[in-house]
């Protein structure tokens, strides 16, 4: 399956001006779309920190998904740290500057940010939007705009798919204290099943919810049925 990790860039999201809204997005979508995000950070608008998280995301993980850090301005900062981290070179795009004009934007010396791009980076078109999406090898990057972050990537997702991820849950009565031992075994009898325990406090007549996801149908139901028959609940399950 598809690995990503999503790299949200911007000082007003660490200084908290904004609260960010693109890594809970990406998180819920790229499970839908069964991409396994194992990666998920937030850093500042600065070169020395994006080249490097982006060259270490893009080594790790088969997609990258950066959000911010591409208008106009002095701090729009991300073209040109991606461009560090592969070693290469900022060039004029004549096909952005092209939009730009159509758009009413004059070319000047800071407008021009927005259509100087790593060397090689390919402009991926959609029919959600006549500005294209900017790739750079693995690197999708995005704006940092909410809404248009969600709709440049819905206009791509299925490119970003693998094979759903199937969910189950159960409301234990127990502590969790008392369930680590049958989980453990559980969770070791079925591997391709991924248990997780997460104790509640003061939501209702249960201790811990613990849920299982996997690709797998049959061994999500075998897994779940070898739980129901060893922990207390509050109820069978619930789907997630």
């Amino acid at each position: 399956m598809p690995t990503a990790a999503a790299v949200i860039i911007g000082n007003e999201i660490l200084t908290g001006k904004f609260a960010d809204e693109n890594g809970p997005y990406l998180i819920r979508r790229l499970r839908t779309l069964g991409t396994d995000l194992r990666r998920l950070v937030t850093i500042s608008d600065d070169l020395d920190a994006i080249a490097s998280e982006v060259r270490r995301c893009s080594e790790a993980f088969d997609l990258v998904f950066t959000t911010g850090g591409v208008g106009p301005t002095h701090d729009d900062v991300t073209l040109e740290g991606v461009a560090r981290a592969f070693g290469r070179s900022l060039v004029v795009e004549p096909r952005l500057v092209a939009l730009m004009e159509a758009y009413g934007v004059v070319p000047d010396e800071m407008t021009l940010r927005m259509a100087r791009v790593p060397e090689g980076t390919v402009l991926e078109e959609s029919q959600a939007s006549s500005y294209p999406i900017l790739r750079c090898e693995n690197v999708w990057i995005f704006p940092g705009v909410p809404k248009l972050l969600q709709m440049k990537f819905e206009a791509l997702a299925q490119r970003f798919a693998g094979d759903a991820v199937l969910t189950d849950r159960l409301y234990v009565t127990a502590r969790e204290t008392e369930i680590a031992v049958p989980l453990a075994e559980i969770a070791a009898r079925f591997p391709n099943v991924d248990i997780g325990s997460y104790p509640r406090f003061g939501e209702g007549d249960y201790r811990v919810i613990v849920t299982l996801e996997s690709r797998d149908p049959e061994a999500l139901r075998q897994a779940v049925h070898a739980l129901r028959g060893t922990l207390p609940l509050r109820e069978a399950s619930k789907p997630v």
